[in-house]
């Protein structure tokens, strides 16, 4: 559903990253990129993931979890902008985005062994990966796979057993390293994704790239392009179908929905990744969101992708309105009633029966 218009514009180059970060990651280049620069990619993103992934045990963010006095944990000197941007979120939000539920998730069976049966539903498609442009299926958020059956993983089988024991603002910060005191299980999911396509960018702006495409999962940042790539905004009750469309020339756009990762708990609850850290339980009042943080948004973001990825999140808990005395956007929901909404200045528009 991409731009078909611009082909001589394209940017032909793809580097395809497959296994990075659990969702693959595909960037698309003016230029081509050396030998060198493509080994310097893939060697950041390993760097990226021993330090944040909570599905590596030999990970920072794993060796907290299994700390069973805590310990002073130093994380690399790009993660500050990641911690100050949950900082703001956590504030934001009043707490209900919170690094800290990743205790949450691992309850509800969201652990390795589900990211595993994740990615062997995806194994068909990465089969033809590498001959997927943007251009053509520039879907927003995992767009990559069909729809997805709904895995079976243990749960608890009471809510109101769950318990909040450690929020963010308990872990005592110092720049880019976390003290703690007991095992802590983080999750740095609701942006994590999106600061990663942002330090990506920062590489690929050393190189001769002057324009380039980032998917990481449907959480995009385009740069350079003379004319906008046109992206489906995916239907969360139907992965085949769009509900409307996006164009972007320059910035990121970012999704957020549980159509993906989702599964039937044993006691049969339906339950998904979407959790409201202040009180344990997956968000069901929104089904989609769609964040767009690029030049025409406001003031200048730094790290455009990762603020698009945490609003799309933090947009399941927290009203449009609040966010924005916080932050500059541009968003589109969709609501379990049916119900749409999005802001004015949000370069898209969902489709209507009269289009």
């Amino acid at each position: 559903m991409g731009d078909m218009t611009d082909s001589a514009e394209r940017v032909p180059h793809i580097l395809p990253l497959p296994h990075a970060l659990g969702t693959g990651i595909i960037i698309e280049t003016g230029q081509i990129l050396s030998d060198g620069n493509q080994a310097a990619i893939k060697q950041f993103i390993d760097e990226y993931e021993s330090a944040l992934s909570r599905f590596r045990d030999d990970s920072l963010v794993g060796r907290m979890r299994t700390a069973s006095h805590g310990g002073t944990f130093d994380f690399p000197d790009w993660a500050v902008e990641l911690f100050d941007l949950y900082d703001r979120l956590f504030e934001a939000t009043a707490g209900a985005i919170d690094p800290c539920v990743g205790a949450t998730l691992i309850q509800l069976g969201y652990a390795r062994s589900f990211e595993q049966q994740m990615l062997e539903q995806q194994t068909l498609e990465r089969q033809t990966f590498e001959h997927r442009t943007l251009d053509h299926q520039a879907h927003a958020r995992n767009s990559k796979s069909a729809q997805s059956k709904s895995p079976t993983n243990p749960s608890p089988t009471n809510w109101d057993s769950y318990r909040t024991r450690i929020t963010w603002r308990d872990i005592e910060r110092h720049g880019t390293t976390l003290v703690t005191h007991a095992p802590v299980a983080l999750d740095f999911g609701a942006a994590g994704k999106g600061y990663a396509v942002d330090l990506l960018a920062e590489q690929l702006q050393t190189t001769a790239a002057q324009s380039f495409v980032i998917d990481a999962g449907g959480d995009m940042l385009i740069h350079g392009r003379q004319r906008p790539i046109t992206i489906a905004l995916e239907n969360p009750l139907d992965l085949t179908q769009a509900v409307g469309t996006a164009s972007i020339t320059e910035g990121a756009l970012c999704a957020s929905a549980p159509s993906r990762r989702h599964w039937t708990a044993h006691n049969g609850q339906q339950v998904h990744h979407l959790i409201n850290a202040l009180d344990g339980q997956p968000v069901d009042e929104v089904t989609a969101t769609w964040v767009s943080v690029t030049p025409q948004t406001g003031r200048q973001q730094p790290f455009p992708t990762a603020t698009a990825d945490g609003l799309a999140t933090a947009l399941f808990t927290t009203s449009p309105a609040r966010l924005r005395a916080y932050f500059d956007f541009e968003c589109a929901l969709l609501y379990a009633d049916h119900t749409a909404a999005q802001s004015a200045a949000f370069p898209g528009a969902f489709f209507t029966e009269d289009r």
